[in-house]
């Protein structure tokens, strides 16, 4: 049983890629029991961490069986998180209206990158063609030089799988309250712009530029940037209050140069730079760990993902945890436990087993169909039998543990 703030919570996850299975880990993590229901065909890597902490369920939802099985699941849960095209789940049966219809107290959650409307809606696009469209994109980069790709941390994990997250956690308390259940819509462009409001806010009172990297917090300031160190490697400042500023200086050999003094006269910022980066270059990243690390003058080496697990700070807070050999971060909900192991591709086994979402009902129905056997519901007759995925992502949990079927 998962500890956690969200212990007890029941959440069904349509299968998707990405910020989809971030969302459902990170509910998983705060301790819902979250089950992920996606096609029998799905095949996943070992080291897929996203998809840790919750069992999975295959169901053709292309089958009228399996819609009336997902339905009864529904009924039964607490929320419901998708991230289709809009219109998908509608056509499957299985819109918030059929939702809602058996279950008043389900939280719907949807997530997509355009929004369930507008003219852009049923186009296909990933992250960067959302925080493209929010501004977010055009945000970020070097002077004079194109926008810089920030990896899909903006759109999809930050605007889209964070801000659904936060809206069905939000949306649960409401129906725990209230009883009624409700739809919450979350797109990755207005996710996105959100995460940018208080740039709009500098914006509007004057205190940013339109133009990339000549800003306080995009790079054009020479106080907070990143450096190239003597061995090749890369340091972070990010000494931006006056006090930090002035041991940033002392510890750079810096205190004396007058042309320094005026910390926020733009106008100097890119000759600065050229200051700093030329002190910066006379040593080694070690060595300037040695000089600056834990001080006040906000510094911070530029760690790779293999080097990030092994830092000190780190490892004494348990920032990353690894299990079956796999280095992840760990989760730090509240007092919820190190993270189940990752997904592994699901095996299947003879029979379909006791899920918390499945009745007995059910159960006899998906053994007889798994068996062949005659059974009152014509969609049993399909030529690919019925198999049980065990524990694909539960991790920490006995040998014994209950698995749950799929519909083929």
């Amino acid at each position: 049983m998962n500890a956690g703030p969200l212990a007890g919570v029941k959440i069904l996850e349509l299968a998707g890629i990405g910020p989809g299975p971030f969302c459902a880990m990170l509910l998983a993590d705060m301790g819902a029991d979250v089950v992920r229901v996606e096609r029998k065909s799905e095949q996943r890597r070992p080291a897929d961490i996203c998809y840790r902490s919750r069992r999975s369920l295959a169901l053709d939802l292309k089958q009228p069986l399996a819609v009336e099985t997902f339905l009864r699941l529904v009924e039964q849960a607490d929320g419901l998180q998708e991230g289709f095209r809009p219109g998908v789940m509608e056509r499957l049966g299985l819109g918030p209206q059929e939702c809602l219809k058996r279950n008043p107290r389900l939280v719907y959650g949807r997530m997509t990158g355009w929004g369930q409307d507008g003219p852009l809606a049923q186009a296909a696009g990933h992250d960067i063609n959302y925080i493209a469209l929010s501004g977010a994109l055009g945000a970020i980069g070097d002077a004079g030089r194109k926008p810089a790709v920030p990896l899909n941390l903006i759109g999809d994990f930050g605007g889209g799988a964070l801000y659904l997250a936060l809206g069905m956690c939000a949306a649960l308390l409401h129906a725990q309250k209230t009883g009624e259940g409700q739809v919450v819509d979350c797109a990755m462009t207005e996710g996105s712009a959100s995460l940018m409001s208080m740039f709009f806010g500098f914006l509007s009172n004057g205190m940013w530029r339109e133009t990339r990297g000549v800003n306080l917090l995009d790079g054009g300031a020479h106080f907070y940037d990143c450096y190239e160190t003597k061995d090749g490697k890369y340091v972070a400042l990010g000494a931006i209050e006056p006090q930090f500023y002035a041991l940033l200086r002392e510890k750079l050999g810096l205190k004396d140069a007058k042309e320094m003094d005026a910390q926020y006269e733009r106008k100097n910022w890119p000759a600065l730079k050229k200051t700093i980066a030329a002190a910066i270059k006379q040593k080694t990243r070690a060595e300037w760990d040695e000089i600056l690390l834990g001080s006040d003058a906000c510094y911070a080496p530029v760690l790779s993902l293999a080097e990030a697990p092994q830092h000190p700070h780190n490892r004494a807070r348990q920032s990353f945890v690894e299990v079956d050999g796999i280095m992840q971060p760990a989760r730090r909900a509240f007092r919820t436990p190190r993270p189940r192991r990752p997904a592994r591709c699901a095996r299947l086994v003879p029979t379909a087993k006791r899920c918390w979402l499945i009745g007995a009902s059910t159960r006899m129905r998906l053994r007889a169909c798994a068996k062949h056997e005659p059974f009152n519901a014509p969609a049993c007759a399909t030529k690919n039998p019925i198999a049980a995925h065990t524990d694909c992502g539960g991790g920490d949990v006995p040998a014994a543990h209950p698995t749950t079927p799929s519909i083929a």
